[in-house]
């Protein structure tokens, strides 16, 4: 049958899966087929139920336990239903930013004491120093909201909404390269595989809308076009969870998503009975061979169908009144940008996404600081505080989660040259700042200390597992208890070491 006698016969309704034109001996040959994989599933399983049937529901290949595990979350009672997680890659310095050190001024140019560095280990790009002098911020702080928070004048419409966030300024992490690094705070891991934080939460709490994705990942356009780093899907990767746990990105250009429009000369009628067939297809493969990704296939087909209709709406941004461009700024108009997925954020969240998590990059801030930090800062500042302001207004803050912070701080010593007016900054993993919102976090206060150098934590400190420790937390969900079996491990976010959820925190 030709395509165009098939799309005239289709009419509204679309034709069963049985009218489809696939020869019944071509499903009887692919079925047939076994790869290495099936082959090895089959022989698992028959080992397996020979074995203790009870081991079955623990661990293994038990699709079905993993599924009635994640069916029990959340552990108790969620603050927070959703989250956006505004990720600043390349790690932005706390100096210059929420981390105030009015008395390093009077230190300008002299070498950071060898007590405080204390033999840490550094980075090739400053350990052949001579020397390691202290450069103060040139950037002005002010104290707002009602509990006074310390903010940068680079930061002057975050600075409105100051009450709204706990400021964390005792963050620290193991790694002290970028992709390390930033593979440690999205995944709990340095080495790639595992599932990032989105996939863990997409897993355990499922969706709250069947027609847009669990997690969502926005990747915004550069401010800066020098030494940026590298984003790759290995940060928003489901690992060895299944599949439809991944990140959806959202793309600036063209389909949102790629390939989300039919191809030409495919009506949704042919397009809906493609995918009925391969559905067909897919069960008549699970019920031979049981293998847990090919109802993953099945789901992920349903949902970039819906998407077609679903995610269109979502980017149309034609609805939105003009006191919501004056929030965000005229930036917001143009896809891709950062205002214009801090905006697509808040409608997520409006439709149930349950994460959102937006990428900006440029913040490796090595030379050049001051100059790069301006138009970085600028970048982000008001669509953030919009953001917030737009959530709350909706009443969606209470149980929106907002996070803001990249994946280690910067040295209070500059690499390179250093002047009144211009400095660098290498890479520091032992201290940096974050910030939580709304989501059940405890408004307006200041959360740990660093030394009068923005060197080391001295009270209070917070490991990135006791962030997203935390992060479950305010989601309902008990990090130690909420496991994945893989390679004969009981697999956790926060991993095998130490993690406390961080109370003082919370509200």
């Amino acid at each position: 049958m030709k395509v165009p006698q098939l799309c005239s016969d289709l009419g509204g309704e679309g034709p069963s899966v049985l009218d489809l034109p696939i020869p019944s001996e071509l499903k009887a040959e692919w079925l047939a087929l076994a790869s290495r994989r099936q082959f090895l599933s089959r022989a698992g399983k028959s080992l397996a139920w020979a074995s203790i049937a009870g081991l079955f529901a623990r661990g293994g290949n038990s699709a079905q336990a993993a599924e009635m595990q994640a069916a029990m979350l959340p552990h108790f009672a969620p603050k927070a239903k959703r989250a956006i997680y505004l990720f600043m890659a390349g790690a932005p310095s706390q100096i210059d930013t929420w981390d105030y050190k009015p008395q390093l001024a009077a230190r300008f140019d002299q070498d950071l004491p060898e007590s405080v560095r204390g033999g840490q280990t550094l980075t090739g790009m400053t350990a052949s120093q001579t020397r390691f002098p202290v450069a103060p911020s040139i950037f002005p702080f002010q104290q707002h909201g009602k509990a006074g928070h310390w903010v940068s004048d680079l930061f002057p419409h975050t600075a409105k909404v100051a009450d709204e966030f706990a400021v964390i300024r005792s963050m620290h992490t193991d790694a002290i390269n970028h992709e390390p690094a930033i593979l440690l705070i999205n995944s709990g891991n340095m080495i790639p595989g595992k599932p990032s934080i989105g996939s863990w939460i997409s897993y355990g709490l499922g969706s709250m809308n069947e027609d847009l994705p669990t997690f969502v990942v926005l990747t915004s356009k550069l401010p800066i076009f020098a030494n940026i780093q590298a984003l790759s899907s290995r940060l928003w990767s489901a690992g060895f969870l299944s599949p439809e746990h991944a990140g959806v990105a959202l793309r600036s250009g063209g389909d949102p998503v790629i390939h989300l429009s039919n191809p030409k000369g495919v009506p949704a009628a042919l397009r809906r009975a493609m995918i009925d067939g391969v559905a067909d297809m897919n069960r008549q493969l699970h019920d031979r061979i049981g293998d847990p990704e090919t109802n993953a296939r099945i789901a992920q087909y349903e949902m970039a169908f819906r998407m077609q209709t679903s995610v269109p709406e979502l980017t149309d941004l034609s609805d939105e009144p003009e006191s919501v461009w004056q929030m965000y700024g005229e930036k917001a108009r143009e896809p891709g940008t950062y205002a214009y997925n801090c905006l697509m954020a808040r409608r997520m969240a409006e439709r149930g996404v349950r994460f959102t998590q937006i990428f900006h990059r440029g913040w490796d801030t090595h030379l050049n600081l001051p100059g790069r930090m301006k138009v970085l800062c600028e970048d982000v500042d008001r669509p953030t505080a919009a953001l917030i302001a737009d959530l709350k207004q909706r009443g969606l803050l209470d149980d929106t989660l907002v996070v803001w912070g990249g994946e280690f701080g910067r040295t209070v010593y500059s690499q390179g040259g250093l002047t009144k007016d211009n400095y660098g900054r290498d890479h520091h993993p032992r201290c940096f700042s974050m910030w939580m919102a709304g989501g059940g976090v405890k408004p307006g206060i200041t959360h740990g200390e660093t030394d009068d150098f923005s060197y080391n934590v001295v009270k209070d400190p917070v490991h990135i597992r006791d962030l997203n420790a935390t992060i479950l937390h305010l989601l309902g969900v008990d990090h130690a208890k909420f496991t994945f079996k893989f390679q004969g491990l009981d697999q956790k976010l926060t991993g095998v070491e130490h993690a406390r959820v961080v109370k003082e925190l919370l509200a």
